[in-house]
């Protein structure tokens, strides 16, 4: 095997890849949208199945922008139920929460009455 050979497998394996990451990006955003029909769906992916690299082009040009918005979108949701989800777990209870569910383990026996009292400064000093 050459050096020539090497390099043309780089190139080849290369864009493989990139063509496989275009259709699984294509396939995922014909998923993601909710405006288009079944139909319509199913159309793009027989003609993907069948003409993939031309199908893929032409999608890529009538639907690319469209395609970067729902990205756009899709990215931004899940980032605010990150921030969200993030929000709740952080944020502490305030301290009249805290002092409620230490004199329920105080009630339920869970912890001792110094404990409640140590638990309930605590609470206090936030």
């Amino acid at each position: 095997m050459s050096f020539w050979d090497v390099v043309w497998f780089i190139v080849i394996t290369f864009a493989f890849t990139a063509y496989l990451i275009m259709l699984f990006s294509i396939v995922a955003d014909l998923f993601r949208d909710r405006e288009t029909s079944g139909l319509v769906k199913a159309v793009w992916l027989l003609a993907l199945l069948f003409l993939p690299l031309l199908t893929a082009l032409v999608y890529v040009i009538a639907r690319g922008r469209g395609m970067a918005d729902r990205m756009v979108s899709s990215h931004v949701a899940a980032q605010k139920q990150q921030e969200a989800y993030i929000r709740q777990v952080a944020s502490p209870a305030s301290p009249t929460d805290q002092i409620a569910q230490a004199s329920a383990m105080l009630d339920k026996g869970t912890i001792s009455q110094s404990e409640f009292d140590t638990l309930k400064a605590k609470a206090l000093a936030v």
